[in-house]
């Protein structure tokens, strides 16, 4: 798998954009924006640039990359803690793996979302960044945050509760649901499931050895 996501990377050439998580959290905050602005109107940023299969399939095929810019539906103060969170989350691992890897890792979240969308009729960028968060728990499992701002947490724990989360969700959810989970994870599965496989193999045989 490490020589296949080598080779797509190396076919990317210069096609890549540098700081693009910097590019997705301004355009996230811009969308927000404009929505504060014309909430009283019939035009929405978000309705305009949102993920729909029906409006792809008459034309509007932007929708297959702008609904990345898609802010979540919540507050200003969680907007600000998300989009920090977000932007800290992509520059880590941008600077970890180099900005052409990282764009072929959100790139391939892009696609695996449109698929799935495209297949079962629903799409959001919700699970792609959630896969952003699981990354760099795997790769820096005992980095500390601060939980409310208060209690120090190593990120290893928080992605157990998100992965639990997401399982929950796989048995409550509906297919559409499941379907865009899964895909938008597909960036997640391609770099990191020999490493989970691994992990998953050694966590078997300790337990084997306990019962013996």
């Amino acid at each position: 798998m490490d020589r296949f996501l080598a080779e797509l990377e190396r076919k990317m050439g210069r096609f890549y954009i540098p700081g693009l998580m910097k590019v997705i959290c301004f355009g996230m905050a811009g969308v927000f924006i404009l929505d504060l602005v014309f909430a009283r109107s019939a035009v929405s940023a978000s309705a305009f640039l949102a993920f729909s299969r029906e409006m792809v399939l008459r034309g509007q095929i932007w929708r297959l990359f702008t609904f990345i810019f898609i802010p979540p539906d919540s507050s200003l103060l969680f907007i600000v803690f998300a989009l920090y969170l977000y932007y800290f989350l992509g520059t880590a691992l941008e600077n970890r793996w180099g900005s052409r890897r990282f764009n072929l890792y959100y790139l391939i979240g892009i696609i695996g979302a449109d698929i799935g969308g495209m297949l079962l009729g629903y799409n959001t960028n919700s699970y792609l960044n959630l896969s952003l968060f699981l990354a760099f728990a795997c790769l820096y499992p005992d980095h500390e945050v601060l939980l409310f701002f208060i209690l120090p947490v190593k990120m290893k724990y928080i992605a157990w509760a998100d992965a639990a989360l997401l399982v929950y969700s796989l048995v409550v959810g509906t297919w559409a649901q499941r379907g865009c989970m899964l895909f938008s994870l597909l960036p997640f599965f391609l770099f990191f499931g020999q490493d989970l496989y691994g992990y998953a193999r050694r966590g078997l045989s300790r337990l084997r050895q306990r019962r013996r």
